[in-house]
């Protein structure tokens, strides 16, 4: 990255991230205030089969981001891409994979 763009992207990570957590604080009190239970039999199910779920994904794309950029490094002698992006990525795949799931086992009912 270019010297003006990586403080550039660092405010805005650390505005997205402030931003974020006023958010969850606010819907916990929110919830609180309301009396709404913070996590049911039934919440607690889902959001455990949907991490589950999420670190079954994670882990087989991080196995095969790895087994691509072993191949790719025995290959080319260079590795495929660096180690930060490759970690953004595994990242990346886990939450978004939770993330997913958890909307998914939420909206489809019993199961």
């Amino acid at each position: 990255m270019s010297n003006l763009l990586w403080p550039l992207a660092s405010i805005g990570i650390l505005a997205t991230i402030i931003i974020l957590g006023v958010l969850i604080v606010w819907r916990i009190l929110k919830d609180r205030r309301s009396g709404f239970p913070r996590a049911d039999e039934r919440t607690q199910r889902v959001t455990g089969k949907a991490a589950t779920y999420a670190m079954y994904i994670g882990m087989y794309s991080t196995i095969a981001l790895v087994f691509v950029n072993l191949m790719y490094e025995i290959l080319y002698d260079s590795p495929a891409f660096e180690v930060g992006y490759a970690l953004l990525a595994s990242l990346l795949v886990y939450s978004l994979s939770f993330i997913g799931l958890r909307l998914y086992f939420d909206r489809k009912g019993d199961f």
